[in-house]
């Protein structure tokens, strides 16, 4: 009953828009003395000293600083100038060259909030402008900013490695073949509508010369594939830990700020106070989610929860359908921290007793997540985007857009579900 009361406590809280860290630490801290008393508390230090010597999650920071290198020194926007004119010249060229750059900046930061609004401020104005159907091409530029939520290194997959106990090099390995699988359903969906409705995605005219244009694009694309070939390549390899890694992709995408000239000790610092305040928010989340999840545990919520799964007939795969649309609901109301932290260790203990694979099941969590970021009303990349976009697009245009996106990755969830051997890298 303890544990209903704190989880329905913190949930109107935060639809009341209460902040996050603030919700979990007084909730808990709330409920957790009328219950079990004060002395419980006693063991928090030990938790907050344990979070701050947590070696895995420094690379939260790290690969935080990378992303922000790399938008606010201009190689994004390089990159889809570059791809919107190779690809250009098809129907579906540049929503499909909005795609790729996507996959490459997911690749390259793990940050979902910087990839959508760099491409709502470079892209959606040339989709537009070319008389682009306007919600296919919010909804492109909403997809593929999220794929940074499932293509390594990802973010959401440091924090489930740290919460679920899972090896993170093990969790970016296993991401690759459903990320790529995402930007090929996209790909093919613009395809087909070219093919179908050339009237919703036309080609553009290019006037460069096509040699030029090539050259252009290698010089733009090929320096960032190095450095998520190094990032990457050095995990997958076990010469370096993912927290080795991250000060890898750091120091290397400082390096192709110098290399394309944009590099100012001015932005290092304005990129680094960004850095500090978007780290600061996810560990003030962990340290009020650990207080949660303490109290949780202690009321022996937990068992409670294991109890009612265990006795459900179909054993695992009605646990996973029941934990994949609980997570996909939440989704359309709060952000994909709350969920990792508030949900993740409820189910747990459930997923170890029936043996599930926790790989496998993280893989399916950071997809279902990726989902939140597009699901009206709250879905974040909806926000970003609109915060960039003219003030004539309406929101229902973005949300109509994101529909079809959402309906493909659904499907590509599922597929992950039911062939896990094929998909899934060991």
């Amino acid at each position: 009953m303890t544990g209903i009361v704190l989880f329905a406590i913190a949930l109107v809280c935060l639809f009341l828009g209460y902040s996050v860290a603030f919700t979990f630490a007084g909730v808990s801290l709330l409920v957790g003395i009328y219950v079990l008393g004060i002395d419980l508390f006693a063991f928090m230090p030990y938790r907050i000293m344990s979070i701050m010597e947590n070696t895995i999650l420094m690379a939260v920071p790290m690969f935080i600083f990378m992303g922000i290198v790399l938008q606010k020194t201009g190689l994004a926007e390089r990159l889809l100038e570059s791809a919107a004119k190779l690809f250009g010249g098809i129907a579906g060229g540049v929503a499909i060259s909005t795609i790729v750059v996507g996959a490459l900046l997911a690749a390259s930061t793990g940050v979902v909030g910087a990839s959508v609004v760099a491409m709502g401020v470079i892209s959606l104005p040339v989709m537009l402008k070319n008389n682009y159907h306007q919600p296919t091409a919010t909804g492109v530029i909403c997809a593929s900013g999220t794929l940074g939520q499932i293509i390594p290194p990802s973010i959401i997959l440091i924090i489930l490695g740290d919460v679920m106990g899972v090896p993170v090099g093990d969790l970016f390995r296993a991401a690759v073949i459903p990320g790529m699988l995402l930007i090929v359903v996209y790909s093919l969906y613009i395809l087909l509508l070219g093919k179908l409705k050339p009237e919703y995605c036309p080609p553009i005219v290019v006037t460069e010369d096509k040699k030029d244009l090539l050259l252009q694009a290698l010089k733009d694309i090929v320096p960032p594939l190095i450095l998520i070939l190094a990032v990457l390549g050095s995990i997958f390899s076990g010469i370096a830990t993912p927290t080795e890694s991250s000060a890898i992709g750091a120091v290397g995408a400082v390096i192709l700020s110098l290399f394309y000239g944009t590099f100012s000790f001015s932005k290092i610092n304005e990129i680094s106070k960004e850095t500090v305040k978007v780290t600061s928010m996810v560990f003030a989340v962990l340290i009020g989610a650990t207080a949660f999840a303490m109290v949780f545990s202690y009321s022996g919520s937990e068992y409670i929860i294991e109890d009612f799964f265990m006795e459900l007939p179909g054993g695992k795969w009605t646990f996973i359908a029941l934990a994949m649309l609980a997570i996909l609901i939440l989704g359309f109301f709060i952000d994909f921290i709350e969920i990792a932290f508030l949900v993740v260790p409820i189910l747990m203990p459930v997923a170890i007793a029936l043996d599930i694979n926790l790989v496998w099941f993280a893989i399916l969590i950071s997809m279902n997540l990726q989902t939140s970021f597009l699901t009206p009303p709250f879905g974040f990349s909806l926000f970003y985007l609109k915060g960039v976009a003219p003030k004539y697009l309406k929101t229902s245009t973005i949300y109509k857009g994101v529909i079809p996106f959402i309906i493909m990755q659904i499907l590509v969830l599922l597929l992950v579900v039911f062939f896990p051997e094929q998909l899934i890298l060991s």
